[in-house]
């Protein structure tokens, strides 16, 4: 390679894109040349060098002369560069005087609104799974929850084959309530050594498609049909309140 590595990434850590780079470089090489000796040079395609060359022009570091019907590009001297750093370091220097002078301001309105809920969205039936991996992620060892069962073995029919070992392995208890048309069959299983324990309403009584799940401070929001995602709630507020709603829920149920 014609140019050193090291220069290229030089100026590339000062503010020039990699092209840009490569086209001020091949100028100092070359001398007055036109844009498709430069082109050629930088090996990069005219429209690109083009581009490149606009915006150098725009920092200073080129400038271009016509000989009859020739255009011709010029590298300006290295010296500019380091204007055009001072420059921007003056620039910073004001951007960092006028956020001081806000700060103040924009702290007090942040401690004002209290502690934000943080919200993350998972897409599609690989969201799901991401979503399921932040379950088994949980510090209190315990996951509580509503579920539409027959919705989630609908899209994930390997459930207890893939998640529920996992689980396991990893001690993390579950306490749910859930609805199925196919009645409480989830009381027939060995629940206790499973490390699970649920209640059953009946479908007509809970006309649910989504899940919740509650874990540490955060509240998961499953959608189970039509449009396949979810959505993770992170707060200690949001999560207390839907632990009481679940609790009452739970003594509710018979």
């Amino acid at each position: 390679m014609w140019y050193s590595i090291i220069m290229l990434t030089q100026l590339k850590h000062i503010g020039l894109s990699e092209n840009e780079a490569k086209a001020y470089l091949a100028m100092l090489e070359l001398g007055p040349s036109t844009m498709l000796e430069i082109s050629a040079r930088a090996s990069i395609n005219r429209p690109t060098a083009y581009a490149q060359l606009e915006s150098l022009k725009k920092k200073g570091l080129v400038s271009t002369q016509t000989k009859g019907k020739k255009q011709f590009f010029i590298a300006e001297d290295p010296d500019q560069l380091e204007i055009l750093v001072n420059q921007e370091k003056k620039l910073l220097s004001q951007k960092q005087d006028e956020l001081g002078k806000i700060m103040p301001e924009l702290k007090t309105l942040f401690t004002a609104s209290g502690e934000r809920p943080q919200v993350r969205y998972f897409e599609g039936k690989d969201g799901l799974l991401k979503m399921q991996e932040e379950f088994l992620k949980t510090k209190e060892k315990i996951i509580t929850g509503i579920y539409a069962v027959d919705e989630v073995l609908a899209v994930f029919p390997e459930h207890h084959e893939t998640y529920t070992p996992r689980r396991l392995a990893k001690k993390i208890k579950t306490k749910g309530i859930y609805t199925s048309k196919r009645g409480p069959f989830l009381e027939k299983e060995d629940n206790e050594k499973l490390l699970r324990e649920f209640k059953y309403v009946p479908p007509e009584k809970l006309p649910i498609s989504i899940d919740i799940t509650i874990f540490d401070n955060n509240v998961a929001i499953s959608t189970l049909k039509g449009k396949i995602g979810g959505t993770i709630i992170t707060h200690p507020e949001v999560a207390h309140s839907f632990k009481g709603i679940f609790d009452f829920l739970w003594k509710a149920t018979f």
